[in-house]
């Protein structure tokens, strides 16, 4: 891997440990004595006192709040004429028109102007006990040169550039340098296969990828140069391949192929940074749909910027001098905005982890209140806020959250509790009115635009405004149900629609059925998710075969394991596989997902009425087999 000289050194970092749940946290004694020493802007806020009026001010004077902290937290190259034009009945959302930045520049040169030599990145290589620290400098050495790359092989402003990398310093310098040269990029997990790579390549429309000889993820060596050589053979748009060298393997080299570090040697130093607009695309991030087809949500430059910095600055309570460590990969939004951009927005010092909590001990990663507990005593010595936040790849940032709050706010495991200066959430019922009591339940949705929110899908803004402003016009449905306790705090209940969550990866359980039933032994498949005490939710994967197959259920399990693994990632595979007759189903064919779902979680007496399936009895049969699967 491509480094500036001098900055390799091996050594255990003590200030990071391995053994992590996939949950921030941060030490501080520190006492905030006034709001104005909080948020200097708040000085100019009437009224505002303390962090409730603070947040209450953000929420009742919009364009005052955010149009102060864009103006003071971010760097322009020439100011915004206004704040906010957003109308979310019909998924127009535009702020800070006029304004033009870099976001590179936000994140890199006006640190390098003060100081140069502060670390910026931490490499927590998959090795144990080895690091790598890059400093700003050489981070934006880093950029320039490979902007510079990008440019003299032909990606122009408005591309869109796809990267498959692990975390790892040149992975942030292929970000940061699209966005120098005015470049989207679309980075993809590095755990997809081809297929799912090649999906989001051709949503993107890249001419352009980025990607490894190999990856390393807990302790074993991952083939990412053949991946994309897979993946691109059903890319027609794809004209070139960057490849850069995380392991001393070669790998086979095509035409397409450009030896990514040894042409960064060529290019200079210095790469000039393009005047963004504030609404111009920063990047694509693809995310499960309930549809089965992955969504390429959009994110743009200013207010996407201004959102991840406040929110890391002020979640998680971070200092100059902090060093904060994200252990999320940056082929997800977690990893976006608070291993990259956010940290590198503040001047911060951020740790990029290559491997997985799980390796090379196991741990779980659940934060209910017992680990809560455990967590903050032994983890954090008892002086460590252990935060639950919510968010989505959609809002860009973290929305409802213990921190901040005032000093000595009460936290309760497993709530995220409180908004987020500028969100305003409100709970609406099964008709649509909004529930303004207390101690109740509903779809949970955010009743006005922020900075940070996705602006659309790629190529399909009706699928955006159908997804997020219909279901209930004028406010943004975020798909998760909550209860609002009868203090005011939020607790997210689940998601409403079908998305399950595996290990902090979200997935459409019609992605997974949809491969499932490509098998020619497949008649249809339901897919759900269920409580796994280690990542969070399983896959429970029913099954229906067609009639007269003769085939051993192991060995169908087995290749219907493969084909999803191969498909979509080895994440998405299902833990079980139920062989049934029959799914239940109502009148009109729609099948009972909330049926099965309360059958694998062992609940019969919540299966509720079942009057509306066209046989009921199938029901007792879904029943019994999942019993005696239970007892393999």
């Amino acid at each position: 891997m491509w480094l500036p000289c001098g900055c390799a050194s091996k050594r255990v970092v003590t200030s990071f440990s391995r053994r992590v749940f996939t949950s921030f946290f941060h030490v501080s004694a520190r006492k905030r004595c006034n709001v104005a020493a909080f948020m200097p802007e708040a000085a100019g806020f009437e009224g505002v006192s303390d962090c409730s009026s603070l947040q209450e001010f953000s929420v009742s004077n919009t364009e005052s709040f955010w149009a102060a902290l864009a103006r003071q937290r971010l760097s322009w190259i020439s100011p915004f004429h206004t704040v906010q034009d957003c109308d979310l009945s019909r998924g127009k959302i535009k702020w800070f028109e006029g304004g033009k930045l870099n976001v590179s520049v936000n994140c890199l040169d006006r640190h390098v102007h003060t100081c140069p030599e502060k670390v910026a990145l931490i490499w927590e290589r998959d090795e144990p006990g080895s690091e790598v620290k890059v400093t700003y400098r050489q981070l934006l050495e880093m950029t320039c040169r490979l902007g510079n790359l990008l440019k003299r092989r032909g990606v122009k402003r408005g591309d869109c550039v796809t990267i498959y990398m692990p975390p790892c310093p040149l992975a942030v310098a292929s970000m940061l340098a699209c966005a120098r040269i005015g470049a989207a990029h679309n980075v993809v997990f590095a755990g997809f296969s081809a297929d799912a790579l090649a999906d989001r390549i051709r949503d993107a429309q890249s001419s352009t990828v980025i990607t490894v000889n190999q990856g390393v993820r807990g302790g074993k060596v991952i083939e990412l140069k053949k991946t994309v050589d897979t993946a691109v053979q059903s890319c027609p748009t794809v004209q070139q391949v960057f490849v850069a060298m995380r392991t001393e393997n070669p790998v086979a080299m095509t035409a397409r192929d450009v030896a990514m570090e040894e042409e960064m040697l060529k290019e200079d130093v210095v790469c000039e940074p393009a005047a963004m607009d504030s609404e111009d695309v920063l990047f694509l991030l693809y995310t499960s749909g309930s549809t089965g087809k992955p969504k390429g949500l959009v994110h743009t430059q200013a207010g996407y910027l201004l959102y991840a910095a406040l929110t890391h600055r002020y979640v998680f309570s971070y200092h100059d001098g902090d060093v904060f460590g994200c252990v999320a990969d940056i082929g997800w939004i977690t990893g976006h905005s608070y291993s990259v951009y956010g940290p590198l927005a503040n001047g911060g010092t951020t740790v990029l982890f290559e491997s997985t909590p799980i390796y090379p001990d196991p741990v779980g990663e659940p934060i209910n209140t017992e680990a809560w507990e455990w967590y903050h005593r032994v983890v954090g010595d008892g002086r460590c806020p252990v935060v639950d936040t919510w968010w989505q790849t959609e809002t860009g940032g973290i929305c409802i959250t213990p921190r901040p709050s005032d000093p000595d706010a009460e936290i309760v495991p497993g709530m995220a509790m409180r908004p987020f200066f500028g969100i305003k959430p409100v709970l609406m019922d099964t008709e649509g009115k909004v529930l303004t009591s207390n101690d109740t339940s509903g779809a949970l949705c955010i009743s006005q635009p922020w900075p940070g929110m996705a602006r659309t899908i790629h190529n399909n803004h009706q699928r955006f405004v159908e997804t997020y402003c219909q279901t209930h016009p004028g406010y943004f449905f975020t798909g998760d149900g909550a209860y609002r306790s009868k203090e005011g705090y939020y607790q997210i209940t689940g998601r409403l629609d079908d998305v399950i969550n595996v290990s902090g990866h979200r997935i459409g359980t019609a992605e997974i059925e949809d491969v499932v039933n490509q098998c020619p032994a497949v008649a249809e498949s339901a897919v759900i998710g269920y409580p796994h005490d280690i990542k969070g939710q399983g896959v429970y994967c029913f099954v229906v075969l067609k009639k007269d197959v003769d085939v051993k259920e192991a060995d169908l399990s087995r290749q219907l394991n493969n084909i999803v693994s191969q498909k979509i990632a080895k994440y998405a595979c299902p833990d079980y596989i139920q062989f049934v007759q029959r799914l239940p189903k109502t009148r009109s064919g729609k099948i009972m997902r909330r049926v099965l779902r309360k059958v694998v979680e062992g609940d019969m007496s919540g299966l509720g009425d079942l009057s509306t399936l066209d046989d009921p009895v199938v029901v007792q049969e879904i029943i019994q087999g999942h019993r005696e699967l239970n007892r393999l």
